[in-house]
């Protein structure tokens, strides 16, 4: 008589676990309705003999002290039986039946874009749109069926939703169990669809959706709005919604995270002298105090005009960066100003900076860096 620890290919100190394993591995090969021949036959009938001895913690403690194992001593025990090959190789075989499975589903998650503006994103903003979207049914209100008709009950499966054949095996009669064809494994059928969805409890629809976009949101952040997406068939719970948002482009101000970026133009005299300047800014007026001997390029920083953080926390700063304007054209009279106030002035001849970049490069860098 053959090791039945060499039959599945397992060491002696093999577990319950590997030993299922080999068994399975051998099954898929060996079964007669995968591989017909004699040999595979003979092959299968003494691995499935082995594995019923070995799978039984009784036998195979005394096949382990030389008894050979009865092969018939309900070899299931150990977990994995006749059940398990057919589940292997005929799916739904011996598959219980749960019921007739029910037409309402949860309706799918959508996916929308919606663009706002760099103002709206500095305190946030209340928003609608309209969605096209599946929503109930307003004839059958998500019933299915047309007004005064309800489903019946099918009469091929008798409301189980499902078919019980039997199917002759090496080993046996199998009850198998498979959905009903004519009801679809509903258990009902509908002989009166409602006419305006066809019976799919849900028609194409536009509706009005309400969002507050919180303040502090950039491109591509993702808002989620649980039970705002498409309703499920046949009356089945609506799905969610996610907008991404996209913040568009602004002329005059930009973004750094929580902080808006701009750009002051002075005037040269402004610059020397120094000026206040009141403009208007995403929230209202903002004054930027322009110190005397500014430079180009110098940053202005207007502490708590900038955006509200997403989760509270406050809000980030309005950083000015200065470009001083030379002027271009010059009367005799200021021409001769600029010459006296040039000669008062220790003469200092123009030279290479050590800085190579441009003016914008340079306000890039220093937006980054403060």
């Amino acid at each position: 008589m053959a090791d039945h620890y060499e039959t599945l290919g397992v060491s002696r100190d093999a577990s319950p676990e590997e030993i299922k394993k080999a068994y399975r591995r051998l099954a898929r090969e060996l079964h007669p309705d995968v591989n017909p021949s004699e040999e595979a036959s003979e092959r299968f009938k003494g691995v499935t003999h082995a594995y019923d001895v070995l799978s039984d913690p009784e036998q195979r403690e005394r096949y382990d002290l030389g008894g050979s194992g009865n092969p018939f001593s309900g070899g299931a025990s150990g977990g994995f039986g006749f059940g398990d090959i057919f589940e292997t190789f005929f799916g739904a075989a011996q598959q219980r039946s749960s019921g007739p499975r029910s037409r309402r589903e949860r309706g799918q998650d959508a996916l929308l874009r919606i663009e706002v503006e760099l103002a709206d994103v500095v305190f946030g903003v209340a928003r609608e749109f309209e969605v096209d979207t599946a929503v109930v049914c307003p004839t059958c209100s998500g019933s299915c069926c047309a007004p005064g008709t309800q489903p019946v009950t099918c009469d091929i499966c008798g409301g189980t939703g499902s078919i019980q054949r039997t199917v002759r095996s090496l080993l046996g009669n199998v009850m198998t169990s498979s959905p009903c064809g004519t009801c679809r494994g509903y258990g009902t059928v509908i002989p009166n669809p409602c006419p305006t969805c066809a019976g799919q409890g849900r028609v194409r629809a536009k509706r009005t959706v309400h969002v507050d976009v919180p303040s502090g949101v950039d491109t591509g952040l993702r808002l989620h709005l649980p039970g705002e997406g498409e309703a499920g068939p046949a009356g089945g719970p609506n799905g969610d919604l996610y907008l991404e948002v996209k913040v568009k482009h602004h002329d005059t101000f930009s973004r750094s995270g929580d902080d808006l970026l701009a750009t002051l133009e002075v005037q040269m005299t402004d610059a020397v002298l120094g000026t206040t300047a009141t403009l208007q800014g995403l929230d209202g007026e903002v004054s930027v105090e322009v110190k005397p001997g500014t430079q180009s390029a110098d940053i202005v920083t207007v502490k708590d005009r900038g955006i509200t953080r997403l989760r509270g926390g406050g809000r980030g700063d309005l950083k000015v960066g200065i470009q001083v304007v030379t002027p271009v054209r010059l009367n005799s009279k200021e021409q001769e100003l600029m010459k006296q106030f040039a000669a008062s002035r220790r003469p200092v001849p123009p030279e290479f900076s050590t800085f190579q970049q441009g003016l914008f490069a340079k306000l890039r860098d220093r937006f980054l860096n403060i």
